[in-house]
């Protein structure tokens, strides 16, 4: 199964939205949907704090703003075959 992870904040209005989108799509009702807080991990924080919220899986990522059809998108170049 594909895991997605959504690098996320709390008080992050960007973030809330990503993940109501996400959480609103039936192409990712099947797939393992990861949140993970940037605070929690100093690296993380130090890479990606004026970047998220940034949806990851295997070697990709997809940084904000995105809509539905770029998360298909993303989705589609993790997948070919879908």
């Amino acid at each position: 199964m594909l895991s997605l992870e959504l690098l996320s904040t709390e008080h992050c209005s960007l973030c809330e939205q990503a993940l109501d989108l996400l959480l609103s799509m039936p192409e990712v009702a099947g797939l393992e949907l990861v949140v993970v807080d940037i605070a929690d991990n100093p690296q993380l924080a130090s890479v990606y704090a004026e970047h998220i919220p940034v949806l990851r899986a295997l070697d990709q990522e997809l940084a904000a703003p995105f809509a539905a059809k770029e998360v298909l998108r993303f989705l589609d170049r993790l997948n070919p075959e879908h």
